[in-house]
């Protein structure tokens, strides 16, 4: 087993996930808001430190995805938030693109930028205690979209990042979103999502990235949020794993899925039958976002000094989650 193969498996096994806490300052702001508290770097930090100190990150949390201002920042306990991270077991991670930009001669679309200066930037994020990272690339899905210069454009920059990421011994995560916005059918964004992955891979290949030492986190395969072709969460998880089992190839060791707009139990609830109906070899968890944080959020906004019940609610969703990335959650264990 590579280093890079070591990290990649101690993230995702045994039912662990990864807490994508890399909102960027704006992102954040816009979700604090929505629940009457200000925008601050202290209050940025007081939530997410709640949720870092946690029972359910020892438990259910492999890896943590930080923002550039989070990794830098110091808890009240005078750790560092890798360290405080990193006591937990779970490996600290961080968010290296500079965000989507309208991409050149196809305006609708967008194009991940950051490759600039990033190498000299993963050093100094290895410095501070990272040992995993996360560039994301979006799509959108219409009659003409995404096209091919989009996807192409995504997966050579995924590639690029990958290469250097690895060279400075750090595990990358792929991301390639296929958005959920539009009245797309499930079947178009099979389509679609499948043409997006392996296309990634060919320029991951071409690139000489160890397929090994990288976590994919894709989308689910989901109809449009304005389709009226809706489809039950069984056939979710046959479309989602026969995408990835056409598309992903065997060294790659485990899919950390996006919850790209689902509610919390959405997400929970297509990842166990995921995982219920995974024929793969890979391991299939999940990287939520919104899906881990929304309830601890609202639990905590109402009193931001009572941490014991903004814990106890992110430790519940932490749990579900990876009961679901074990084929072991049910309804009942979700009301108890």
């Amino acid at each position: 087993m590579s280093e890079l193969n070591k990290i990649a498996l101690k993230i995702i096994s045994n039912g662990k996930g990864i807490l994508a806490a890399d909102e960027s300052n704006g992102t954040m702001t816009k979700r604090l808001e929505a629940v009457n508290v200000k925008s601050t770097p202290e209050n940025r930090l007081f939530f997410r430190e709640i949720l870092f100190s946690s029972d359910g990150m020892k438990d259910c949390i492999g890896g943590v995805i930080l923002y550039d201002e989070t990794i830098n920042q110091i808890s009240s306990t005078g750790k560092s938030i890798p360290n405080l991270i990193s006591s937990s077991g779970a490996v600290p991670g961080i968010k290296v693109d500079t965000g989507a930009k309208d991409l050149a001669n196809s305006p609708k679309e967008k194009v991940t930028e950051g490759l600039d200066g990033l190498r000299d930037r993963l050093k100094k994020y290895y410095d501070l205690g990272a040992r995993f990272t996360k560039w994301r690339g979006v799509y959108s899905i219409s009659e003409n979209y995404p096209s091919k210069l989009a996807i192409s454009s995504n997966a050579h920059a995924l590639a690029r990042y990958s290469a250097l990421v690895q060279e400075s011994g750090m595990v990358p995560i792929v991301e390639p979103e296929v958005l959920m916005d539009g009245n797309h059918s499930a079947e178009d964004c099979l389509i679609k999502t499948s043409e997006v992955i392996k296309k990634c891979f060919e320029e991951l290949i071409l690139h000489k990235v160890d397929l090994s030492g990288i976590i994919l986190k894709p989308n689910m395969i989901l109809p449009g949020s304005l389709s009226e072709d809706k489809i039950s969460n069984e056939e979710v998880s046959i479309k989602t794993i026969e995408c990835l089992k056409n598309s992903v190839p065997n060294e790659v060791p485990g899919i950390a899925f996006l919850s790209g707009g689902q509610s919390e139990i959405e997400a929970t609830e297509n990842l166990n039958l995921i995982n219920k109906n995974n024929n793969t070899n890979f391991i299939m968890t999940y990287s939520y976002g919104r899906a881990l944080q929304q309830s601890a959020l609202q639990v905590w906004s109402k009193d931001t000094e009572n941490t014991e019940v903004t814990q106890n609610t992110f430790n519940h969703r932490a749990k579900m989650c990876t009961l679901a990335a074990q084929g072991k959650w049910t309804r009942e264990l979700e009301n108890k």
